[in-house]
């Protein structure tokens, strides 16, 4: 079998997040999709964990969780990396990680023109994501570091763990737009929770086109945050 062929696994779930049932749907059918192309999407079986809580301007606020399962799915083959590559570099630090932290993980390597992604699954994602994003992303802090030492030619390395990037960027984007409409109708700064520099950046990119609230960090690490500021 090549790498253009494919095959017939066990059955295939992934938990996902939203702000409500129909965006943690979305967001788990997605990840189904990334990992099998050309999936069915009548296949796909949605049990939902908990419907989630609003809550007031972020107080008590719950996302959504549902897990998307479908049976027999089909998932291209994928070449072994050539040994001593960034990519197989990539597998073994991240396995070796994960082995170290009590969660060993089976990790799938994808990289194009911009960046070298490594996707983890497990039943111990919760131990290498950490509180916040914060173990995963000194994980791919290091990756950035070492994988492509000695390499002219660097592309940006993600880490990712089932989903939770897109999970987390959305929940991120969700925490941000609230923070502006506060910081708006209040007319008074609004300081978000500490974050990595990872998710800061996401804030300040998500809110930079707005015209009627402007970010910036303040703190030192590992306590820094981002602060939203209504325009005058």
């Amino acid at each position: 079998m090549t790498e253009q062929e494919a095959e017939t696994t066990a059955p295939l779930s992934v938990e996902a997040e939203g702000e409500t049932v129909g965006e943690a749907k979305w967001s788990a059918l997605r990840e189904l999709e990334r990992r099998c192309p050309g999936l069915d999407k009548g296949s796909v079986r949605f049990a939902v964990v908990s419907e989630g809580e609003r809550g007031l301007l972020g107080v008590g606020y719950a996302p959504a969780k549902v897990i998307a399962s479908v049976s027999n799915p089909v998932v291209p083959e994928v070449a072994e990396e050539e040994p001593g590559s960034p990519a197989a570099l990539l597998r073994d630090l991240v396995e070796r990680i994960a082995r170290g932290l009590g969660a060993p993980v089976a990790v799938s390597i994808r990289e194009d023109d911009e960046s070298l992604v490594a996707t983890l699954t497990g039943p111990d994602l919760g131990l290498v994501i950490g509180k916040h994003g914060q173990t995963i992303d000194a994980i791919q802090y290091l990756a950035n570091a070492i994988v492509w030492r000695g390499h002219e030619d660097r592309k940006s390395v993600v880490v990712d763990a089932a989903g939770y990037r897109d999970r987390r960027r959305a929940s991120l984007e969700q925490l941000a737009d609230r923070a502006a409409g506060e910081a708006r109708a209040s007319r008074k700064d609004v300081s978000l929770e500490p974050m990595s520099a990872v998710e800061r950046k996401i804030v300040h990119v998500y809110l930079q086109e707005r015209e009627d609230v402007e970010t910036t960090s303040e703190g030192t690490e590992p306590n820094r945050y981002v602060v939203v500021k209504p325009v005058a």
